[in-house]
């Protein structure tokens, strides 16, 4: 089992940055690849970005050259680094990590970012 929190979600003007943390414990050895989906109201759940230790960084194209993913080697951290936000932007951002980099086995409970335009 893997446990993901997230933090550094809010409130941001447009145009502004925002960065996100997820902690992540337990079996952390067993993940391969390390997930930031997004929900916005209304919306289905979108994969924003993700990073798998071979595979390297993959970026939705609505993000791409605004926001960067990382995180340290151990996956214990991870990071979404968002510049350039708009009011699109807006929605509940999920961690997520799995074994494999199709899609993702334990989730994170999201933080609510807000763009105000």
């Amino acid at each position: 089992q893997v446990q993901l929190v997230e933090s550094g979600g809010g409130l941001v003007q447009a145009g502004g940055s925002l960065r996100l943390s997820c902690a992540a414990s337990g079996s952390i050895s067993s993940i391969s690849t390390m997930f930031w989906y997004r929900q916005a109201p209304g919306k289905e759940r979108e994969l924003v970005a993700r990073i798998n230790r071979v595979l390297g960084p993959y970026y939705a194209v609505s993000v791409k050259g605004r926001f960067t993913i990382s995180s340290d080697n151990s996956y214990n951290t991870l990071y979404l680094q968002m510049a350039s936000l708009n009011a699109d932007d807006t929605a509940i951002y999920y961690c997520a990590a799995g074994a494999a980099p199709a899609r993702p086995d334990y989730w994170g409970q999201g933080t609510q970012v807000t763009v105000s335009s």
